[in-house]
């Protein structure tokens, strides 16, 4: 159709595309072909990465120029100066900003469209594929929180998971995929705000105690107690006396905690300066992040070195067999929530683990106990 063949701003449309734009079309087909866009789309993802290959190798194999006397090849000026205007610069894509719609997908029928739609959103064909991975994993790996919920509620077992880490390091992000298809009756998660006048007169404790979990529930703490150890003193919302008589209590308020068979697992989300940085400026832009950034976040860069050293301070003194700190290279968002379920699931000897179809073991590179010697990016 001549309307098809038009584009916005003059610019060239997007070939082997073919553009779905008739209002005759079969209706009835069009939700069972939304439903099975993802399918179909990893599927001509994965038929291009092969096609690809296959051209790349036979344009390795062309012939020669024919040779001269002295048995080299005979080259001109002239093939040379046609070759070089023969292969257009490749462009360099970075990873997408914009995703995929289901009308993209709706519209694709072809390699080469889908060439085109990539190259035109300028998404790199690499990051589909991990990304189509991510889910899956992600989804499997949900599957075993179910079974590992169910284990926790039908044997009364305790569970609390904290996560802690710099602004902007994930760990909100990394909680919702945990919790995404679990009981919430069976579930919780606890991000307290600032105390109250009458919590700051308590015992420091006292109002986290009452949020630990009850027999068959696992809570899950956005920050924890231990913001004394690090965001109060950097802050200065708490006195010098009241942050060394936290750092005295801790060690002994967790133990009394594993004595009464609580399972406790503590998550540091560490991400780089310039990572954390590039996140503030991302939710500045995102209208619907900007309510992640607080005045605390905005000195976060000022005051990284005051929170490295605290960070440091926490680590050494609360750091034990019982309650030992596990630290998640988070640069990475995907691989940090995935490797960070497979430890609590590779933690914990919940009924019916799977074997030997997923990996739970976690990845060494990503999550690490604390250790002195340990590599830091934080």
């Amino acid at each position: 159709m001549a309307s098809d063949k038009k584009s916005d701003g003059g610019k060239k449309p997007l070939s082997g595309i073919t553009l779905i734009a008739s209002e005759t079309a079969d209706k009835h087909n069009k939700p069972n072909a939304r439903q099975n866009d993802g399918a179909e789309f990893q599927i001509a993802a994965e038929s291009l990465t092969d096609k690809h290959s296959l051209e790349e190798s036979q344009k390795s194999t062309n012939q020669m120029p024919p040779a001269g006397n002295n048995g080299k090849p005979i080259s001109t000026n002239l093939e040379a100066n046609n070759n070089v205007e023969s292969k257009p610069k490749k462009k360099k894509i970075k990873r997408a900003i914009i995703p995929l719609s289901h009308d993209d997908l709706s519209r694709l029928n072809t390699n080469k469209g889908l060439i085109s739609l990539l190259r035109n959103r300028e998404i790199k064909l690499k990051d589909v594929l991990d990304e189509l991975k991510y889910e899956d994993e992600l989804v499997r790996l949900q599957i075993e929180l179910v079974k590992l919920q169910r284990w926790v509620a039908e044997n009364g077992k305790r569970i609390a998971i904290i996560f802690e880490g710099r602004d902007a390091a994930g760990k909100g992000g990394t909680i919702r995929r945990f919790t995404e298809h679990l009981n919430p009756r069976a579930m919780r998660v606890v991000a307290l705000p600032k105390p109250t006048d009458a919590e700051k007169g308590q015992w420091y404790f006292q109002r986290y105690s009452v949020q630990l979990p009850n027999p068959g529930e696992i809570v899950f703490f956005d920050r924890s107690w231990y913001n004394r150890a690090v965001v109060e003193p950097v802050n200065g919302f708490c006195s010098k006396a009241e942050y060394q008589r936290f750092m005295q209590q801790v060690p002994e308020f967790e133990h009394m905690l594993y004595e009464d068979g609580l399972i406790l697992i503590k998550f540091w989300f560490s991400i780089a300066k310039e990572e954390q940085a590039k996140r503030f400026e991302s939710r500045k832009q995102n209208p619907l992040k900007q309510w992640k950034l607080s005045p605390i976040d905005e000195q976060a860069q000022n005051k990284w070195e005051q929170y490295t050293h605290y960070k440091e301070e926490m680590f050494s003194k609360t750091h034990t067999s019982y309650s030992p700190w596990i630290l998640v290279k988070a640069n990475n968002k995907l691989r940090a929530r995935l490797e960070s379920i497979r430890y609590v699931l590779n933690h914990i000897p919940y009924d019916d683990k799977v074997e030997g179809k997923l990996r739970l073991c976690p990845d060494p590179n990503i999550i690490t106990r604390f250790h002195r010697n340990v590599i830091k990016i934080d």
